[in-house]
């Protein structure tokens, strides 16, 4: 009988516990000897002087790593039960079954020294208590974390390497497969092939995902994906989906290992989650290894796009999709103080507005700046700089348009031929079914009912969509001209309204990086554009101020309305001249006559009516008449005459305002009010 001097009475009034461990499920299964070996562990227990009834064997972690605890069961029952006291010997095996990392394994120690718990192997008993036991199990516990290392550091070695040479067979994309021989081909399914193609070319397009989505939702057209175990299924489009095979390095050529690091969860340091890497810190991309459906130029033009495209609230670099907000510079502004990017706000007016040292340090708003004046000189820069442009838009726009709708046209087709297969399949699987088995043939006949009734969704869908399709030529001879002369008709597109928001942007986008805006002085920002390529413009951008005292020439401007106003000129006369001399009002680009006359009477000047003007004249409305039957306050028409939204000159005799005295001009003012129209004549 084997026994051993530090084995006590104390000891044996305890149980034993046999710890089994496999490190993984196929060790469990392949490697049955050293199963039997830790079984066997039974009998060195009793041979030790354990009763067979005060043995215990924990073997409920066969198939889990001993790097962690996470996952184990059995070792936590284990632990349990050593930190009540009911345990007087544990044994293993070889220690690397009870763990193979040190801040577990020093754990345990210290706990079994604690309780009094032995612990033996094949090699022998130690007691955690005494110094010699404690050093012989820690020095085991070391060379068993260093196994462990040694281990994984070879077959990674063996990996990489492998994988160095683009030969590792990875998990490959829906789109792509490997033959039997180890060769990776494109999926033989032409519908796979064209739909991937679909996506990329819609992405190109319409530059973001969610759009790509909406156009397949549009078009009813399904995309391919792969189930966990390799088939390939139809699913309806979803952004996810949509950018997993946009961003797969696969679809373009590219054998990729390392796109992915394991770091640490927050909270659970023992436990990690992978995080993606940028591209220039992939481990390993050789090119070309595949067929490819883009280009590597392509794919990283598309990479770049999809950035760009995230939420303003991400960092710097990201400019944010186009949408249909008021704001142009919307994603392109940054400040010329703090460095960071501007959002818009429009809440009271449009603005630019700088909050980072707000967020961050709690310090007041960096800048804050009215945005329609800055868009109307940046957007004046942009036509400048394209106006010596000559595009043949208009017969590239048709001929994608054109190519477009072929493409589409092509994958509802595929996708209807696919699902009639499908049908026919279904149908001769029921056909084949023995008839008097009913619980088979009536599951054949439903799947064969949805197969048709899906197919003639399909088929009512593509004839439908088919008939109602405009041809790409029904355009007006003045847009299509617009469109061949493009740079020279650009600016008046622009105001016609003919392009809606998102694509003003778009084209702003085309040419230029970023603005950097910075208030130099209350009524003037300077703004310095950024183009593409690296080139710069700087613009001296006026902009609104809340009062005259403001205005950077108000002395001056002050001094020439006192000089003007003494010489008997009128208010009006006064407006004009300072506006010719390149003056303005705080809230207007022109100086108004309410301006004029502020000042004015703030120096005590008085100006004589040569003449008393009647208030009614025969035959027209004049501007007290058409606010009354608008119902809007007087000064609502003298800023829209002043600013020029209505164009409109005084009568020289009578020196008023006037308008036709019939119903068309009261309807002309209604759209104006309504905003249906933007400026009237007259």
């Amino acid at each position: 009988m084997t026994t051993s001097e530090l084995v006590t009475p104390a000891h044996l009034a305890r149980q034993a516990i046999i710890y089994v461990r496999q490190s993984s499920p196929n060790q469990a299964l392949s490697n049955q000897e050293s199963l039997k070996l830790q079984y066997a562990l039974t009998r060195r227990a009793t041979e030790l002087g354990w009763k067979p009834t005060q043995v215990e064997v924990i073997d409920a972690d066969l198939g889990q790593t001993g790097s962690t605890t996470e996952g184990r069961p059995g070792f936590k029952d284990l632990v349990t039960q050593v930190t009540l006291g009911q345990v007087g010997i544990i044994l293993s095996y070889d220690v690397t079954r009870l763990s193979r990392n040190c801040s577990d394994w020093y754990q345990l120690l210290d706990l079994c020294g604690y309780r009094h718990c032995l612990i033996g192997d094949r090699d022998g008993v130690y007691d955690p208590a005494t110094t010699n036991g404690r050093l012989l199990l820690g020095l085991k516990g070391q060379i068993s974390e260093l196994e462990l290392h040694t281990l994984r550091a070879r077959l990674t070695a063996g990996l990489l390497n492998k994988a160095a040479r683009g030969e590792l067979a990875l998990t490959l994309p829906v789109g792509l497969i490997r033959d039997p021989s180890g060769t990776v081909t494109k999926h033989p399914h032409r519908e796979v092939q064209s739909r991937i193609d679909l996506l990329f070319a819609t992405f190109l397009r319409v530059k973001s995902i969610s759009q790509v989505v909406a156009f397949c939702n549009e078009h009813a057209l399904l995309i391919p994906r792969r189930e966990p175990g390799g088939d390939l299924v139809w699913r309806k489009p979803s952004a996810g989906g949509i950018g997993l095979i946009l961003l797969n390095p696969a679809h373009a050529g590219a054998f990729v290992y390392g796109r992915t690091r394991s770091v640490p969860k927050t909270g659970s340091p023992r436990r990690h989650v992978q995080e993606r890497l940028p591209l220039q810190e992939w481990k390993i991309c050789i090119r070309d290894k595949y067929p490819a459906y883009v280009d590597w130029d392509t794919y990283l033009r598309i990479r770049a796009l999809i950035w760009d495209n995230r939420n303003q609230c991400a960092p710097a670099e990201s400019r944010g999709v186009a949408r249909s907000g008021k704001a142009l510079l919307h994603g392109l502004t940054y400040c010329g103080i703090c460095g960071h990017k501007m959002f818009v706000q429009y809440k009271a007016g449009m603005r630019y507005v700088c909050a980072h040292l707000r967020r961050q340090r709690g310090l007041p708003l960096c800048q804050y700046l009215p945005a329609a004046s800055i868009d109307d000189h940046v957007v004046g820069a942009f036509f400048d700089v394209l106006s010596p442009t000559e595009l043949d838009v208009y017969a590239q726009v048709s001929a994608a348009t054109r190519e477009q709708e072929q493409v589409v046209q092509k994958a509802r087709s595929q996708q209807v031929e696919r699902l009639r297969y499908q049908a026919r399949l279904a149908e001769r699987q029921f056909q084949q079914a023995d008839p008097d088995n009913r619980l088979v043939t009536a599951e054949l006949e439903r799947r064969w009912e949805l197969a048709l009734q899906e197919l003639k969704e399909a088929e009512e869908s593509l004839q439908r969509d088919g008939s109602r399709a405009a041809p790409v030529s029904d355009v007006s001879p003045e847009l299509r001209q617009a469109l061949e002369h493009l740079g020279q008709k650009l600016p008046e597109l622009w105001q016609q309204d003919a392009l809606s928001q998102v694509q003003k942007k778009s084209l702003l986008r085309c040419l230029i990086e970023k603005v950097v805006l910075r208030r130099s002085a209350p009524d003037t920002v300077q703004a310095r554009v950024v183009w593409k390529g690296g080139d710069t413009s700087s613009l001296e951008v006026p902009v609104t101020v809340n009062s005259l005292a403001r205005l950077s020439f108000a002395t001056q401007m002050e001094k020439a309305t006192v000089k003007l106003a003494r010489r008997g000129k009128a208010d009006e006369e006064i407006a004009q001249e300072l506006t010719r001399r390149g003056y303005r009002s705080p809230h207007a680009p022109t100086v108004l006559p309410s301006t004029v006359k502020h000042i004015r009477l703030r120096h005590g000047i008085a100006v004589e009516r040569a003449r008393s003007y009647p208030r009614r004249v025969e035959g027209y409305l004049t501007v007290p008449q058409i606010a009354r039957s608008l119902r809007v306050p007087l000064h609502w028409l003298h800023d829209r005459i002043h600013n020029g939204t209505i164009r409109v000159k005084k009568h020289r005799a009578w020196k008023l305002y006037l308008f036709p005295d019939n119903p068309k001009t009261l309807a002309q003012f209604k759209q104006l009010q309504d905003g249906k129209v933007k400026q009237l004549r007259f």
